[in-house]
């Protein structure tokens, strides 16, 4: 029998009441109500994988450095912060404490090939030239208007006065700081529009069109709203339906549920109600 010290564990103690990094991903997601599919089709992040992380098998992430961004995206979807979920895994794993990383492998690769900065002196040359020739539009019909000149010969003043009037009307309406009532007050019949605010409280919110792709998800703020709009169908999953209020293609339709209630609507042309 040999005696002496046991092996010493470098890692750091971790608190015997915190549940593991997977264990609190799973009860956030089951929390917030979602399914792992769900998670993995807003995510990108593939359902195996999620599966694995919340059973706390991070073999399959390729490393480390993956291993946090898969962290901080999941966990971003369910509602939780990141960072003390980051640092717990350093802390479980003995990995080095966290770094900003993307949030999913997919956009490491982009931002690796963006690195070089040639196009950004092309960007300020060709922003230069755009602003060179706006100038000179602006001076020509500023000259053209008073009457003492015609730069541009053939064509009746009328039909320019026209033209030029109809573009600037049209990019008044469109530089308006919030859009989401001029929006629902023209909802077109052959679409859906879905205006969200979060009334009172915030809530966490996950927004799909017709073809399952994400439009939104995430906590929207007390007081801030947002508007949505498809063809055939805008779908909702809503963490705290009580502190939502919907307007479905102009019309007030009320809360979306109750307070802490999960529920999940979808929505069609010619709908008030849930379908």
């Amino acid at each position: 029998m040999s005696i002496g010290n046991p092996p010493s564990d470098d890692r750091p103690p971790v608190a015997d009441d915190r549940p593991p990094v997977g264990h609190a991903l799973a009860q956030a997601r089951l929390a917030a109500g979602l399914t792992v599919e769900e998670v993995s089709s807003s995510t990108r992040v593939r359902a195996p994988i999620v599966h694995a992380i919340e059973q706390d098998d991070f073999s399959r992430c390729g490393g480390d450095v993956y291993a946090r961004g898969h962290i901080r995206t999941l966990a971003r979807a369910v509602g939780l912060d990141p960072e003390p979920l980051v640092a717990q895994y350093a802390a479980e794993h003995g990995g080095i404490g966290p770094t900003p990383t993307p949030t999913a492998p997919l956009y490491e690769a982009e931002r690796i090939r963006s690195e070089p900065r040639r196009p950004n002196w092309t960007a300020a040359m060709v922003a230069a030239i755009v602003a060179v020739v706006g100038f000179v539009g602006f001076t020509v019909f500023n000259g053209g208007s008073d009457g003492s000149s015609q730069p541009v010969a053939g064509k009746p003043t009328a039909v320019s006065t026209t033209k030029s009037a109809s573009p600037s009307h049209t990019a008044a309406t469109n530089t308006q700081p919030d859009p989401t009532e001029s929006a629902i007050a023209a909802a077109p019949a052959d679409k859906v529009t879905v205006k969200i605010t979060a009334d009172g409280a915030k809530s966490w919110v996950s927004v799909t069109d017709s073809n399952g792709r994400s439009l939104f998800q995430g906590n929207l703020p007390a007081g801030q709203s947002m508007s949505f709009t498809d063809e055939k169908k805008i779908s909702l999953i809503v963490g705290n339906a009580g502190a939502v209020k919907l307007f479905v293609n102009g019309k007030d339709i009320g809360r979306a549920g109750t307070t802490g209630q999960v529920q999940r609507l979808n929505f069609t042309p010619g709908d008030p109600q849930a379908g």
